[in-house]
């Protein structure tokens, strides 16, 4: 990563531009092209350094419900599982512990009907019986921007 990386992984954490052409906003800010800061952020993310670009929502205010979840996976199966976990657009995180329960993950759905059909839909087609839900009794929101300068 090179200077003008970290000065764009530091605009894009804090201020993204909320205008039609956000990119071409962030390439004028950073006296970039458009097109370049468009190459620079793939390249972050094919690296691994950015994993995921996009909005975050209070999914409550927009009406939704979701569920943190826990389920066991025997291993030779994690990895068969956690990509058809993975196909649903409601998943929004799923991680390996080193747990009996080893594999969580989020879902977030239009209602609870939905939430419930989704989570049918992995029981039946992975075989996994019992999936814990884990649903938030409190919000709690932690903001970190790391600056990169």
């Amino acid at each position: 990563m090179d200077q003008t990386d970290r000065a764009l992984l530091n605009l894009i954490q804090a201020d993204f531009p909320l205008v039609k052409e956000p990119y071409r906003k962030i390439g004028e800010l950073l006296d970039l092209k458009e097109a370049d800061v468009i190459a620079r952020l793939k390249r972050l993310h094919e690296s691994g350094v950015l994993r995921r670009l996009g909005g975050v929502f209070d999914y409550r205010k927009l009406g939704y419900t979701g569920t943190l979840c826990a389920i066991h996976v025997e291993p030779a199966k994690i990895g068969e599982v956690a990509a058809y976990i993975n196909t649903f657009p409601g998943v929004t995180h799923n991680y390996l512990r080193e747990h009996y329960y080893n594999i969580w993950f989020t879902v977030l759905a239009e209602n609870r009907n939905k939430l419930d059909e989704i989570l049918e839909l992995i029981r039946k087609n992975t075989g996994i019986g019992e999936i814990m839900e884990l649903p938030a009794e409190r919000v709690f929101k932690i903001k970190v921007n790391l600056q990169l300068e």
